[in-house]
């Protein structure tokens, strides 16, 4: 008896384009349900089900052992498709047994943790089929006029109203077998988990998302931990990092670029540390070898074609290893440096090919808009 995860995630999203590998804290939307799936110690494998080959290679770049892509169907990634439908088509294609069981999770609430799931477990042992929900103190009325849950007459506070119970949506579990049966997520035995009253929300509106980001950052914490001396290195690309990727020309046809003052103190404050510094940029300008002079930068590559070579090389020299540079780089020439460094950082206006890098660490500003700076206030 096998225990599947599976999370099903269309490609097409009307309210919020593109929202299951829309950021949300840093992360694509998707990333902190699969995240709980790859940790729960109960899950055996987990699926995600996509029509989108951007989603398909975001997903697989997060580097989940326990995680697959399954192909679903045009006809299962329809506006008007439910999800049984998808689960139904999974199990017949992948051809899952009746006593295995199957946990569903939505990614429209990023709450879900991997030990709610394994407590879940529990519960599900004495019934056929479980979900997830969270507690709603709020009096509800119908259109009637009439009170649903509470006797007005005797209104009771809050800390004494014991409120009712509302699908978060966030997991389902149940058998193979009951699902095929009743072509539903739930069935026979219900239990309920309950998760903490915060995880109400899901995202289905803009607004959502605005008040879930929020949420997920005062209640999951997923800040980093950086030790100045975890690193001996830090380097950097020029255009989209340094600068905010525009170029200026004047009627003499002289190239401009802006550059922010924060990242020439912070390269300064970098080196008060003790670290050395570079940069490593397929350009090749006056203007950046008189910038990196200004910066007082130690090593200064232009032209770089190969920039985890030259950076190797560079470790070699100073007897150092990769895990012991930092490097923050925006664009797909970047990538290989990016995933082979100890530390490394994207700028809010990174390409869609380094967002969806899922161990670069994403920053608050935009390129030119003190970038180095970020990351020395981030370490310190």
């Amino acid at each position: 008896m096998a225990v599947v995860g599976f999370i099903p995630a269309r490609g097409g999203s009307k309210s919020i384009p593109m929202k299951n590998i829309k950021l949300m804290n840093g992360k694509p939307l998707i990333y902190w349900s699969a995240l709980a799936l790859q940790e729960c110690k109960e899950i055996d494998v987990f699926y995600v089900a996509t029509d989108s080959i951007e989603i398909r290679e975001v997903v697989l770049n997060f580097g989940f052992d326990k995680l697959k892509v399954y192909n679903r169907s045009s006809e299962t990634a329809q506006d008007t498709s439910s999800t049984e439908s998808v689960m139904l088509e999974f199990i017949e294609k992948e051809d899952l047994q009746k006593e295995d069981t199957f946990v569903l999770v939505q990614l429209t609430n990023p709450f879900i943790q991997a030990n709610w799931i394994s407590e879940a477990f529990i519960q599900y042992q004495s019934a056929d089929s479980l979900l997830s929900a969270s507690s709603s103190k709020r009096f509800f009325w119908n259109k009637k006029g009439e009170a649903l849950n509470y006797d007005f007459n005797k209104r009771p506070r809050r800390q004494d109203f014991e409120g009712l119970l509302m699908e978060n949506g966030a997991f389902y579990i149940n058998s193979v077998a009951n699902i095929q049966n009743y072509k539903n997520r739930l069935s026979g035995k219900i239990a309920v988990y309950e998760m903490p009253e915060y995880t109400g929300y899901e995202i289905d509106e803009p607004d959502d998302w605005t008040i879930v980001e929020a949420l997920l950052k005062a209640h999951v914490k997923n800040e980093p931990s950086f030790k100045f001396e975890d690193y001996q290195l830090i380097a950097t690309d020029v255009d989209g990092v340094l600068t905010d990727a525009s170029m200026y020309y004047t009627e003499n046809g002289d190239e401009l670029k802006k550059f922010c003052t924060y990242d020439g103190m912070a390269f300064q404050l970098f080196r008060d540390k003790g670290y050395k510094t570079a940069i490593l940029t397929a350009e090749n300008t006056q203007l950046v070898e008189r910038r990196a002079q200004k910066m007082k930068i130690d090593f200064l590559f232009q032209g770089a074609k190969d920039k985890l070579t030259l950076m190797q090389n560079l470790c070699d020299d100073l007897n150092i290893s990769l895990k012991q540079v930092i490097y923050i780089g925006d664009d797909i020439n970047d990538k290989a440096l990016l995933e082979a460094v100890g530390l490394a950082f994207k700028p809010a206006n990174a390409q869609k090919e380094i967002m969806s890098l899922i161990n670069v660490h994403l920053l608050s500003n935009k390129g030119g808009e003190g970038t180095i700076r970020e990351i020395y206030n981030t370490l310190n």
